[in-house]
């Protein structure tokens, strides 16, 4: 078979997004909460549980092997989706070996098979987040994206709220077949979703290491757009870093805290991607960064005010309504530009390398929070928070000069 076979039927290309979206999401926190409220009931101790952390490794190290990924492919319906079929199997088969498992017998077999689900999972994400680069136009780029994120988020809360309200009522053994199941709507999308075409690949397994670094880096402006990813988000990832503590110490109460950010800011979440990926579909992309910037900056008032004014109900409801609405707006645009920056050529190692410099980015950024809002006092803090979103934004006037792949 030539691996460019073409169903007879064919999705529409944003139901394919959000089925894949959907099951690629499903598998995170099978390792992770769900995996310790397993390990609890089992009187697992918590030390052990700690170390269970590691099995996430995969997720943030997937841009080693991404390149073998985009220079093979399966003798089946093309080269993203035969690699996601391939994977979804494969984490069914090891969830399914995982429900046969009992932490409290074979503490080892379920880390090894932990750590498989995980490696396996983050082979998904690879090829999902390739596709969805792939295939996309440029005006459905933002749009695309909120349906990734938001389905993605729906399959994080089938494992980690439906997976714990199951466990209530049956045996954690049947909970992970379950969850097993729950992969299927990905793994049949993979017969009726369309392949992108009109792509080479790399020839040679050097060529997928080495090109995706040498091409990238040869661009006009490659300095400067690895600086934007790392600065667009730094102002608004600083803000949010420490919301839990920062509430908590103005008096409300964690269930205050719980129904403003889960419930409330959920929904805002989802609404305010919605908008966002809707108007990138009129905008250009460089507007959408422009706009959905300032919008994150001068998001964090509400945090200044709060800080200022003390303990207020409505104004927390305002503040958090206002700061997720406005953070997924810039997460729509900002995972659009990673998109926007991958040659098509090597579009996973390329999406993999750039998505995780975002993630370390987030984590070394944010790890220094507590010292800087030790040292301001809140009110400060997020004065300092609005002043270090303005590095990023000021790179986007050099964005016409960065040399970026041609948009589908």
């Amino acid at each position: 078979m030539n691996g460019t076979s073409r169903p007879a039927l064919r999705l529409p290309v944003l139901a394919t997004v959000g089925f894949f979206g959907f099951t690629s999401g499903v598998p995170l926190l099978l390792t992770g909460s769900t995996l310790q409220a397993w390990m609890q009931t089992a009187g697992v101790d918590l030390k052990t549980m700690g170390f269970f952390a590691l099995a996430g490794l995969p997720y943030t190290l997937k841009f080693l092997w991404s390149p073998i990924m985009d220079r093979f492919h399966p003798p089946f319906l093309g080269r993203r989706r035969g690699w996601i079929l391939l994977m979804f199997i494969t984490v069914m088969v090891l969830l399914a070996a995982l429900a046969q498992s009992d932490p409290r017998e074979h503490l080892r077999m379920v880390a090894a098979l932990a750590l498989g689900v995980a490696f396996f999972s983050a082979s998904v994400d690879i090829n999902v987040d390739a596709y969805r680069t792939e295939l996309l136009p440029s005006k459905l780029l933002g749009l695309g994206t909120w349906l990734h994120i938001t389905t993605y988020r729906l399959g994080m809360v089938f494992a980690g709220g439906v997976a714990l309200i199951l466990a209530d009522r049956m045996s954690w053994r049947m909970v992970y077949v379950i969850m097993a199941l729950g992969l299927l709507p990905g793994a049949l999308t993979t017969f009726l979703a369309p392949e992108p075409e009109g792509l080479s690949q790399p020839r040679t397994l050097r060529e997928a290491v080495v090109k995706p670094f040498t091409e990238f880096l040869r661009r006009k402006g490659a300095l400067e757009v690895l600086a934007f990813i790392l600065l667009f988000k730094l102002g608004d990832n600083l803000c949010t870093a420490l919301n839990t503590p920062f509430l908590m110490g103005l008096g409300f109460s964690m269930t205050e805290i719980g129904v403003a950010n889960k419930a409330m800011g959920m929904a805002c979440l989802i609404v305010g991607g919605l908008v966002g990926g809707l108007l990138m579909s009129r905008w250009s992309l460089l507007r959408s960064l422009w706009t959905f910037g300032l919008l994150q900056m001068v998001s964090m008032v509400g945090h200044v005010a709060l800080a200022t004014l003390g303990k207020n109900h409505a104004l927390l409801l305002v503040t958090i309504a206002v700061e997720n609405s406005v953070f997924a707006m810039g997460t729509v645009a900002y995972l659009a530009m990673i998109q926007r920056c991958c040659d098509r050529k090597s579009t996973a190692t390329q999406f993999a390398l750039l998505s995780s410099l975002s993630a370390a980015a987030r984590v070394l950024f944010a790890s220094p929070a507590g010292i800087l809002a030790g040292a301001f006092g809140w009110p400060a803090y997020f004065m300092v928070c609005m002043a270090l979103a303005i590095p990023g934004l000021l790179l986007l006037r050099r964005f016409d000069e960065w040399e970026l792949p041609e948009p589908r």
